[in-house]
């Protein structure tokens, strides 16, 4: 805060920071658009090169290509074919993580267009599912693979800036007695142990009516929430944590109706490619 003090400071103070934060989306598009111009204008090949080899957003991922497209491939493979695996686009609505899955918005990378870079596979394929939702009373089931940026430092091997996330969410209404959670979260661990091989996964009950859900599934000690509710679980292989999942509020969220359910799971393929 201190370095944005002192910017503000040279600005004019933090009614700079205000007016603009109070100007139209398309107004203040068109000055970010301008400022970023004149800034690359001034720019030189050389100065280019430099940011390429201090950058560690733009650097090539660590895992080799062939190694990581085996386990995108083995995964994909394993996915029932009643999941539908999207293409999706590199960048989402502005707000996706931090107003949907209440991110820290500093942890995005936020563009001058109104978007911001994926950084979480499941969120874009919550908000596909809310309109597929809206538009037919059927569950759905949708999948993707897709490199994204994270912001935050991270610390430890097989932890990088970018990385190719694996998801996929199951989407639908509430039925009673757990109906939907049952069945979902079952395919989801179904999927797991296929596409996973030999995986431990820890299941944390964050409602006691999820007990049912659980099944033998070992429990969790830790009684990490972020923004899951009723059920979360964590998976490990060889004692790596590759990935986690559970149930969100994000499609009753999106549309405004309690009675929507939404359970995703996200796999790091970097990580699970590396074991």
């Amino acid at each position: 805060m201190a370095l944005l003090t002192r910017v503000l400071r040279s600005l004019g103070g933090e009614e700079a920071l205000e007016r603009l934060a109070r100007l139209r989306g398309s107004d203040l598009t068109s000055v970010l658009l301008e400022l970023m111009r004149r800034r690359a204008s001034a720019l030189s090949g050389p100065n280019v090169l430099r940011q390429y080899r201090s950058d560690r957003f733009v650097a090539p991922a660590a895992v080799p290509f062939g190694v990581l497209r085996a386990a995108e491939d083995r995964l994909l493979d394993a996915l029932p074919s009643s999941f539908e695996v999207l293409g999706l686009a590199p960048v989402v609505p502005l707000g996706t993580c931090s107003a949907v899955a209440e991110m820290d918005q500093n942890n995005v990378l936020t563009t001058i267009r109104g978007t911001e870079v994926a950084a979480d596979t499941t969120n874009a394929l919550a908000l596909e599912a809310a309109v597929r939702r809206q538009a037919s009373g059927e569950d759905v089931r949708l999948a993707a693979v897709q490199r994204v940026v994270r912001a935050q430092l991270f610390e430890g091997a097989g932890r990088f800036a970018h990385f190719t996330l694996f998801a996929a969410v199951s989407a639908g209404r509430d039925r009673g007695s757990l109906a939907f959670e049952r069945q979902h979260f079952q395919e989801h661990v179904e999927f797991l142990r296929e596409a996973c091989g030999d995986v431990e996964v820890r299941v944390t009950v964050l409602d006691p009516r999820f007990e049912v859900v659980r099944g033998d599934l070992p429990a969790d000690p830790s009684r990490r929430t972020g923004y899951y509710k009723g059920l979360c679980y964590k998976v490990f292989r060889d004692g790596v944590e590759i990935g986690d999942g559970g149930f969100a509020d994000w499609t009753q969220r999106l549309t405004g109706n309690r009675k929507e359910r939404l359970l995703i799971t996200g796999l790091g393929v970097d990580r699970l490619a590396t074991l």
